[in-house]
């Protein structure tokens, strides 16, 4: 009997504390991310990972995404629904960084820094910067050796990944912030 009224406290315990959660700021991160605009034109050099990924998370959340390529964008005096982009995304800057920070005396290759950067500004078809240019940049370090360079490039692979994926939580964050006017 005393096992069950310890075993039923812990559970009314852990219940009480789970409804606590939300009164206190707690939320899952990336969970239920809103946006002030309805639609965003990308503007890239190119197409990457990052974009690719951004793209998805933004058409995931109900925002309508825009080609560069496609039709030009409309000015805020006269919007058209089917081309008009409510903001614009452009991306200055998407880079990967592989960078030798440490050898041995032989010139052997001991560590490497990783690096992923991005940086984008945030506008309307106006021009009106909501976002001024701003550098996202996630850092990692590895340890290389030549000996189990199948290992490591699969290492190197996966710290690509996660820099990725921090980089366009960061991104989403920062455009769930902008309010419009």
């Amino acid at each position: 009997m005393a096992t069950r009224r310890t075993w039923l406290r812990g559970l009314l315990a852990g219940g009480l504390a789970a409804a606590a959660l939300p009164g206190c700021g707690f939320r899952l991160r990336g969970a239920d991310l809103r946006f002030a605009f309805s639609t965003l034109r990308l503007q890239a050099p190119g197409d990457s990972d990052v974009l690719q990924s951004l793209r998805a998370q933004l058409q995931a959340a109900g925002v309508t995404v825009l080609e560069a390529g496609g039709p030009p964008p409309v000015p805020a005096a006269a919007p058209s629904p089917a081309t008009a982009a409510d903001v614009i995304l452009q991306v200055l800057q998407d880079q990967r960084e592989r960078v030798v920070v440490g050898t041995t005396a032989a010139g052997q290759v001991r560590e490497l820094a990783l690096r992923r950067r991005l940086r984008f500004a945030l506008r309307t078809p106006s021009g009106r910067e909501l976002i001024p240019a701003t550098e996202l940049l996630q850092e990692r370090e590895l340890s290389f050796s030549e000996t189990v360079v199948l290992g490591k490039e699969a290492e190197e692979a996966l710290l690509f990944d996660d820099m990725r994926t921090a980089i366009v939580r960061q991104l989403l964050v920062r455009l769930a912030a902008v309010r419009l006017p």
